[in-house]
């Protein structure tokens, strides 16, 4: 099977907009449904709290006719049309379809942030993990949520083997940046941070990217906007995931990365596994 997993930093902008970037954005959407995948998962949807409008759900039938989708939004008391994450699978496939609270702090429950998809022999879930955001505001609330979502995962993994994708908001070791030496008390590169991913493939489950890859350097799954030079100079971070459960190591055939082009902000992430 082929998954693709992407933080798409808005679909409602890259499906109605008409800005440059909204163009590139529907020149990548068009390059995964070209790839044929078996699902996709998207991140930061920012999509309104009824989900998509006619005029999304009319746009996404004419690039993904093949496929179903569900979604979960932002919902009070959690801000407005923020965060929020999407599934789209081809129409053969029947999973059983679960939004799950995981008792995480402040709204992060009310966030949108992880959806389920149960197949016989597997789950499907993604997440867009909680940015610790500017001056580390939010990282005691991040520390709490990977500790949930660590508990999460662990309970799936007891019933069936689990692939978990998404925006980790995490760069584990130096080597999944360009800067590490300058980053180190920055949202994303803290030790807590990092411990909390250690502590999450500890608990049974594998990084894909290096499991397939090793310590290949200078590949990575998000530039920032805020830097003109940070797609031209490879000044990335590798914070996007697909992990799956331990058991599932011998069936991994490919991860990787989906180039962008000059698209800055994250790239679309592809595992091929045979299930």
């Amino acid at each position: 099977m082929l998954f693709i997993s992407w933080n798409i930093d808005s679909l409602n902008a890259a499906l109605t907009g008409d800005s440059d970037r909204a163009h590139e954005t529907r020149s990548v959407l068009n390059k995964i449904k070209e790839a044929n995948p078996d699902v996709v998962a998207i991140q930061e949807t920012k999509l309104r709290a009824n989900g998509p409008t006619k005029k999304h759900c009319d746009i996404l039938a004419d690039i993904f006719e093949d496929y179903q989708y569900v979604w979960r939004s932002s919902q009070e008391p959690a801000r407005k049309s923020y965060a929020g994450t999407m599934f789209l699978y081809k129409k053969n496939y029947h999973p059983q379809v679960s939004y799950p609270l995981i008792g995480a702090p402040d709204t992060m429950d009310q966030e949108g942030r992880i959806i389920t998809l149960e197949f016989n022999s597997f789950y499907l879930t993604q997440v867009y993990t909680p940015n610790s955001g500017n001056e580390l505001k939010r990282l005691a609330d991040r520390e709490l949520w990977d500790t949930k979502y660590q508990e999460y995962l662990t309970e799936l993994d007891q019933n069936k083997p689990v692939i978990a994708s998404g925006d980790y908001n995490v760069a584990h070791q130096e080597i999944d940046l360009k800067h590490p030496e300058t980053n180190h008390h920055n949202a994303g590169f803290t030790d807590e941070e990092r411990k909390g991913f250690s502590k999450l493939l500890s608990l049974g489950f594998i990084d894909t990217f290096r499991y397939i890859n090793g310590d290949i350097t200078d590949v990575y799954s998000w530039w920032s906007q805020r830097i003109r030079t940070s797609k031209t100079n490879n000044a990335g971070w590798r914070i996007d995931y697909y992990l799956v459960s331990q058991r599932l190591a011998d069936k991994i055939e490919q991860s990787k990365m989906i180039d962008t082009g000059d698209r800055k902000d994250h790239c679309p992430i592809l595992l091929k596994i045979d299930l």
